[in-house]
C-alpha cells in the first residue's frame, strides 16, 4: 500500500515536469524604417532602459536582452524586412513565465518615436 502511494506521488510529481512550457505572445509593429536602422534603435533603446544585451545577430535580425535589475525580465526582439520597411516583434518573459504582451507597448512606442514615426 505504501509503495503504491509513493509510486503514485512520484508519477504525479514527474507529470508536472512534463507539462509543455507556455510560449510568450509577441507584440508586433510594422514600421516604415529599414530593418538595419530598426535593429540598431532596438539595441540602443534596450540598453538605455537598463537591459544587458546577451545576444545580437544583425544578419538574423535578432536581439536577446535581460533587465539588469529586479525583476529580471528577458526581452527578445526579432526584426524582419516587410515591404519597404520592417516588422518588429518583441516577446518578454520573467524566468520561464511569459509576460503579457501589452507590457511591451512602452518600448514599441519609444521605438516609433526614435525612428521619427510616432503619431502626432
Amino acid at each position: 500500500m505504501m509503495r503504491s502511494l509513493v509510486i503514485m506521488l512520484l508519477l504525479f510529481t514527474l507529470s508536472g515536469c512534463a507539462a509543455p512550457q507556455q510560449q510568450p505572445e509577441p507584440r508586433e509593429l510594422a514600421l516604415a524604417a529599414a530593418p538595419e536602422t530598426t535593429l540598431r534603435e532596438v539595441v540602443g533603446l534596450l540598453m538605455e532602459e537598463g537591459y544587458v544585451i546577451r545576444h545580437a545577430d544583425a544578419e538574423l535580425g535578432r536581439v536577446e536582452a535581460v533587465l539588469a535589475r529586479w525583476p529580471g525580465y528577458r526581452v527578445r526582439a526579432s526584426i524582419t524586412p516587410e515591404g519597404q520597411g520592417a516588422r518588429a516583434s518583441l516577446t518578454a518573459t520573467q524566468g520561464s513565465r511569459p509576460l503579457p504582451p501589452h507590457l511591451l507597448d512602452p518600448l514599441l512606442a519609444e521605438l516609433q518615436r526614435r525612428l521619427g514615426l510616432a503619431p502626432r
